[in-house]
């Protein structure tokens, strides 16, 4: 009887053992698998961010901008770099040696999304350009900027053209004949004539000292992105982006970015591939000479126009050049001429004011955008005789710098942001170890689809979306 009281407690607990292993079991494989997936989840998260941390040191040096660079300094710029690189940071993160609980391994690793800097023809580059200097910088300057744009546009400074205009009254005034009581055939000789030679030499050398070093720098544009993205020849994200309408502020401020990081002919890039990378945005050409005489050329008959409308508003300075003119006429006995001669001295007085101006300029000074008379420097005959040097510096007035904004403002969008990118692109390759360097390969934000299995026949799908934005 005692042994089969034994018997019957020896099944219960036999009974009552396997249910507590089952469940013991089933506890353990739920820790398992609930432990698998936050280790899962850790390594992918920390994996993306080790990507991310992979941003270009050099480019962030340089322009304060954060993005990966797909090509690692090789000659191939494909996103499966990337995914390498991020498969190798899963392993890594999933090794933990023959006794692992978990015994997770990567299964693949695929970048889903990306975008690139160059994205929307450069559209993430200035929103990130904006990102970088937006703190730093106060609208305050915005207001004085759009109030020399006023002035720029309601007198048509941009769109006047006072040197055409000259030339057509000089070209009536030499037409004009007439005949002495001997016979002889005399034309009028105009006052403004060595001015006239003057614009032959060059503007480079009438408003730059004898001997001024000049940079000798140069690029090949049509190796940079700006080429590549005319030729379609470029890597292109597929993740959306803000295309909402970029707002004069957003212009603004992207503006005084490349002002910031890029130089100039009064503050020079020293290590840039280009010495006057602002001018290179306004003009587009290869070598830093070319670049700065077509800046010079630009403000010189900006400042022509601008000299021309205070000329012709000033009564007594039209009187001046009225006496003078009527004199030269009366004398030869053609009065009809002097209101041409009179507008063809005035122009000549403009353009011999201009040449100061810009040299005043590029010297580091100060010139209004429209003078009066007090900002005045030239006296007629000092103008007539080609004598336009000077010293001094108006107290307000415009630094070489600003007249810059301005071009800089008037200057399509698209056609500033891609030759941005061909100075960035340009500079990051004068460097050691980045001559294979891309603007589209910076990839700005990335999604990964990160497949891991276990060797407990577990297996995990996870989306992951980084960003420097």
């Amino acid at each position: 009887m005692k042994k089969r009281e034994n018997a019957y407690l020896t099944v219960y607990l036999t009974l009552s053992l396997t249910v507590l292993l089952t469940l013991c079991l089933l506890l353990i494989e739920g820790v398992r698998r609930n432990g698998a997936v936050l280790e899962a989840t850790c390594a992918a998260d920390v994996g993306m961010q080790s990507i991310m941390a992979e941003y270009h040191r050099e480019l962030m040096k340089q322009y304060n901008l954060f993005a990966i660079d797909v090509s690692y300094g090789t000659s191939s710029c494909v996103k499966r770099n990337t995914e390498s690189h991020l498969y190798q940071y899963l392993e890594k993160n999933l090794r933990f040696g023959e006794r692992d609980f978990f015994a997770l391994y990567p299964n693949g690793a695929e970048l889903t999304g990306v975008s690139i800097l160059t994205d929307g023809n450069g559209q993430v580059f200035r929103q990130r350009a904006v990102e970088a200097i937006r703190d730093d910088m106060g609208l305050e300057a915005l207001e004085q900027l759009r109030e020399w744009m006023r002035i720029v546009e309601i007198n048509a400074l941009e769109e006047t053209k006072p040197r055409q205009e000259k030339e057509l009254l000089d070209k009536e005034i030499e037409e004009y004949e007439f005949i002495e009581e001997d016979g002889t055939v005399k034309k009028l000789e105009n006052p403004t004539g060595q001015l006239n030679e003057m614009r032959g030499k060059g503007i480079l050398k009438l408003v730059l000292p004898e001997g001024t070093p000049l940079s000798e720098k140069a690029v090949s544009a049509d190796a940079l992105i700006g080429s590549r993205m005319k030729q379609g020849k470029v890597n292109h994200g597929n993740m959306e982006n803000d295309s909402s309408d970029e707002t004069i502020a957003e212009r603004f401020l992207f503006q005084e970015y490349l002002i910031r990081y890029m130089g100039c002919y009064t503050n020079e890039k020293s290590e840039g591939a280009l010495g006057y990378q602002l001018e290179y945005l306004i003009m587009g050409e290869d070598y830093d000479v070319d670049n700065l005489r077509g800046v010079a050329g630009r403000l010189c008959a900006l400042r022509e126009a601008a000299n021309a409308v205070y000329l012709f508003s000033d009564m007594e300075k039209r009187g001046e050049a009225e006496v003078l003119a009527a004199t030269i006429c009366s004398a030869l006995l053609v009065p009809e001429l002097t209101p041409v001669l009179q507008a063809s001295i005035l122009l000549g007085w403009a353009y011999a004011e201009s040449l100061y101006d810009v040299e005043m300029l590029l010297s580091g000074k100060k010139i209004s955008l429209l003078k009066d008379k007090n900002s005045w420097h030239l006296g007629l005959s000092a103008a007539l005789d080609g004598d336009f040097s000077g010293s001094g510096e108006e107290e307000e007035g415009l630094t070489y710098e600003d007249y810059l904004r301005i071009f800089m403002m008037l200057t399509d969008t698209d056609t500033l942001t891609m030759r941005a990118m061909d100075m960035v692109e340009a500079d990051i390759r004068n460097t050691p170890g980045n001559k294979y360097f891309r603007m589209d390969g910076c990839y700005d934000k990335i999604q990964a689809k990160i497949n891991i299995a276990s060797r407990y026949d577990y297996a995990f799908e996870l989306i992951r979306e980084k960003t420097y934005e």
